[in-house]
């Protein structure tokens, strides 16, 4: 069975908008098998999730709420909230808790307003303003915690995520350091770009 591990994915709400990071490094055990991976999945126009954690049991989960998200658009004729997602995400969960997907999710949104939320494996739900997951999230944590203000703008927030991830990738042997994925989802939409460092 091929097992990864090792990443940092963080999540920052913003006064605007809510901001989603990861490295780009997947490790297999003690090796770096690719050093572009997305670990930010949109699942719908509004609202993405991170990965940390079996890449098969994320895919698994995020191609179960992108159709529930598309039924319940049907359905009712307008989007599921994040909130809502986050919910949904946790009942999921939960209800595996005996033969349980291995991961650790951020879910950010926007679609009634900057929604942040933290999932456990057994379905722990924390909606909070800053999160961080994987292996690198003791050290993105203490950056977040330091720099994080209240109705920050968009830019603060995504600054202080890609601050937050490239710390820990100095530190987290199974995080990379080189680039990163980004995220920004506002009333406008989602926007996705990657920053690469030199050093």
């Amino acid at each position: 069975m091929e097992k990864k591990t090792g990443t940092t994915t963080v999540g920052v709400k913003a006064k605007d908008g809510v901001v989603l990071v990861a490295d780009t490094q997947a490790s297999l055990d003690h090796m770096v098998e690719t050093l572009n991976i997305r670990k930010i999945l949109p699942i719908t126009d509004r609202i993405a999730i991170t990965t940390a954690g079996s890449v098969g049991d994320i895919q698994a989960l995020a191609r179960t709420l992108e159709a529930e998200a598309r039924y319940y658009q049907f359905t009712w004729s307008r989007p599921m909230t994040a909130k809502a997602m986050a919910h949904l995400l946790s009942n999921i969960l939960n209800e595996n808790k005996w033969f349980p997907y291995l991961v650790q999710i951020i879910i950010g949104g926007y679609v009634e307003e900057p929604t942040l939320a933290n999932l456990d494996p057994l379905g722990g739900l924390i909606f909070d303003d800053y999160t961080a997951t994987g292996s690198g999230s003791p050290f993105a944590i203490a950056v977040l915690e330091e720099g994080f203000k209240k109705n920050m703008s968009v830019e603060d927030a995504k600054e202080l995520a890609v601050k937050a991830v490239r710390t820990a990738g100095k530190r987290d042997v199974y995080t990379g350091s080189k680039k990163v994925q980004v995220v920004v989802i506002t009333r406008e939409g989602m926007k996705e770009e990657f920053v690469e460092f030199n050093d």
